[in-house]
């Protein structure tokens, strides 16, 4: 048996490769930890999850305050934002997070750590800062990049992405976004929150193009009301830099070309997965331009190499991340054959309302070609949410046609949070009968997935067959009125 330095070694110090890691050494497998950036976390610590939802919180408080009058408040005459400051408390939730994510912990854990750029020399070994690494298995969880389209002159045109937009010297006064995605709208929400003149620009006619169009529309027309403008079915034709400002020339959904300016481009039309460098040609491991080529054990066209997180293309979530990383640890560490299951993943947009999702939506079932029937309760009938002055948003219960959860997409307030109860339901076969009767504190939001459940069941319960039986065993005299 050939001898190896280590018995796993994983590329990559994000959320997969963390999970790893740590499970790994905590196991007793001695682990090599590789990471290219000088810190560990990953994108989603410094560029993406964690600075987007510290500055949606920001952009939601000033947000509030400017709208105090609606809570029966006095009218707030607010100096604008100083960035600077915001910026400020970015860095120092990342710097706290960061503390969890250090080379020291993951040290004190087991796993040896290593800063650098690797490249395989063969299927089992890298070579790393003029060293040579071996090990038995390998897991590539180098995540992605901000995805840059072939716009004509964007390469002469200043733009930021995620990776500069949490570090801005000051808050620009206009910004166009290029892409309706999660981070698109989230970033769009936010700084037209804070004061910056917001212009959306999507190729197609409804943004968060994997959600089912009634809810994004509900999630565009909030945005819309709030002030930021909308260019849906739009082309780019090319972009060019005018000095103090950008401008993006575009064929709108009549034909007609379009100029528009804007301080500030932020280019959010998808990711990259990270694999330049690797050496993966040289070794036998397939991929292409979404990612890397993984079976439903993670394992790639080598299989003692595997696979996790946003380099797969798949699911491009850190906490799918750190449940591939789980999947990892079974097959490689234990030798357990398990499979990763993505029927009831959830996600969530932290747009204000919030946009949650788990399972099968409505685009994804007639995809699918599945027979489903859709359940809805609105928010606006739900007493806490009127209480907090809340009164867009649903939620959609998708059943199969034997009655069957399919999955649930919650628009309005704290829907991740609201959504939770429906990774437990639905992960754990909960029956809709068990959630239906089960106590909900009252007032609150979650009372609202009792509702839909119920709602389910009302006819079925109020039935003219169940009546005429009760009224039939035990007498019952009927209506009052």
């Amino acid at each position: 048996m050939a001898e190896y330095d280590f018995d796993i070694g994983i590329i990559g110090g994000g959320s997969g490769g963390l999970t790893v890691s740590a499970g790994a050494a905590q196991f007793g497998a001695k682990t090599l930890l590789v990471e290219k950036e000088k810190e560990l976390g990953g994108d989603c610590l410094h560029f993406g999850c964690v600075p987007s939802k510290t500055l949606i919180r920001t952009a939601h408080v000033y947000h509030f305050m400017r709208n105090s009058k609606a809570y029966g408040l006095p009218t707030v005459d607010l100096p604008p934002v100083d960035y600077r400051e915001v910026r400020k408390r970015i860095q120092s939730v990342i710097s706290t997070i960061q503390k969890h994510d250090s080379e020291e912990r993951f040290c004190s854990l087991g796993a040896k750590v290593e800063i650098g750029s690797p490249t395989f020399s063969d299927e089992h070994a890298i070579r790393l800062n003029g060293n040579t690494y071996s090990a038995k298995n390998w897991v590539i969880t180098t995540g992605s990049s901000p995805g840059i389209p072939p716009i004509e002159g964007l390469d002469k045109t200043p733009y930021i992405t995620n990776k500069e937009i949490f570090s801005l010297d000051h808050l620009p006064k206009s910004m166009i976004v290029l892409g309706a995605g999660p981070i698109a709208m989230e970033m769009a929400q936010s700084f037209s929150r804070l004061g910056t003149q917001v212009i959306v620009i999507q190729r197609s006619g409804q943004i968060l193009s994997k959600e089912d169009k009634d809810m994004a529309d509900e999630v565009m027309n909030v945005l819309s009301s709030e002030g930021v403008v909308f260019h849906l079915n739009a082309s780019i034709i090319r972009t060019s830099d005018k000095g103090s400002e950008r401008e993006v020339l575009i064929k709108d959904k009549n034909g007609k070309e379009v100029n528009l300016r804007a301080e500030t481009i932020l280019v959010a039309m998808g990711r990259t997965p990270n694999l330049e460098g690797l050496g993966l040609n040289d070794i036998g491991v397939e991929f292409d331009r979404k990612g890397l080529k993984a079976d439903d054990r993670l394992r790639t066209s080598q299989k003692h190499i595997y696979a996790a997180g946003d380099v797969t293309g798949t699911y491009q979530f850190t906490h799918a991340a750190g449940y591939e990383g789980g999947i990892v640890i079974s097959n490689a560490i234990f030798h357990l054959p398990r499979k990763a299951n993505y029927t009831f993943l959830p996600w969530c947009t932290y747009t204000d309302p919030e946009l949650a999702s788990i399972g099968m939506n409505e685009k994804a079932a007639k995809a699918a070609g599945i027979e489903y029937s859709v359940w809805t309760e609105a928010f606006k009938d739900n007493d806490r949410s009127l209480a907090e002055g809340e009164r867009v948003g649903k939620i959609k219960m998708i059943l199969d046609e034997k009655e069957k959860p399919l999955g649930v997409q919650i628009l309005g307030p704290q829907a991740g949070e609201l959504l939770n109860e429906w990774v437990a339901v639905l992960n754990g076969k909960v029956k809709l009968s068990t959630l239906a009767s089960a106590v909900h504190p009252y007032p609150t939001l979650g009372e609202i997935n009792k509702r839909v459940a119920g709602k389910f069941f009302s006819p079925k319960i109020f039935s003219e067959k169940v009546k005429k039986g009760l009224k039939f065993f035990f007498h019952l005299k009927g209506r009052a009125c």
